[in-house]
This record gives C-alpha cells, structure tokens and sequence, in this order.
C-alpha cells in the first residue's frame, strides 16, 4: 500500500491519533466518503467519453516501402586502435658494472 512499510505506517497512524484524537472515526469516514465520491466522478468522466469516434489508427504503409528503409545509423566515430607496444627495456642492475674479460 503506498510504499509503505510497517514502521511507516505506525508512524502515520500515532501522528493521526496525536491530532484527531477522538474524532479519528469522523475524519477517517469523511476522507473515505470523499475518496469514493472521487473516484464515482471520475468513473462517470471515463464512461462518457466515448474513445472510439475521436481515435482513427494511422493509415498503414505498404510493407515494401519498410523493407527498403534502414534505420540504423551507421558509426562514425573511428574505431578505437590501441597505441603500438614500446619494447620493454629491462633496468640495469645498480652498482659498478665491470667490462667483460675480453675487453679487458
């Protein structure tokens, strides 16, 4: 009902007593008498108008001429490319690096 969880509705109902007090009955079968006056109007307004004469269905294309229409569009973003790969070059180790023997 409404959304409305228990707590919620505890809430409303200790805030509605706070109020009304003792004429809680009288409020509660004035609001209900309302909202059912409401609704009986509004049922006579949807039963009066009459839907049939004042909606006409849109006249109906040839099937021919929706088969040759495309409704996509096509991309025109270009298409994504990961930049190129850089060679991995390994750090050098820290410290004296010696020549080799032959060098030497």
């Amino acid at each position: 009902m409404f959304g409305l969880g228990f707590q919620e509705l505890m809430i409303v109902g200790i805030v509605a007593v706070l109020l009304f007090g003792k004429r809680l009955p009288e409020v509660a079968k004035s609001l209900g008498s309302s909202y059912s006056q409401f609704r009986k109007g509004l049922n006579d307004l949807q039963s009066s108008i009459d839907y049939s004469d004042s909606y006409t269905p849109p006249k109906s294309a040839s099937a021919s001429s929706y088969d040759d229409y495309d409704d996509y569009d096509e991309p025109t973003a270009p298409k994504f490319e990961p930049p190129p790969s850089e060679p991995k070059v390994e750090d050098a180790p820290s410290g004296d690096i010696e020549k080799p023997v032959s060098e030497k």
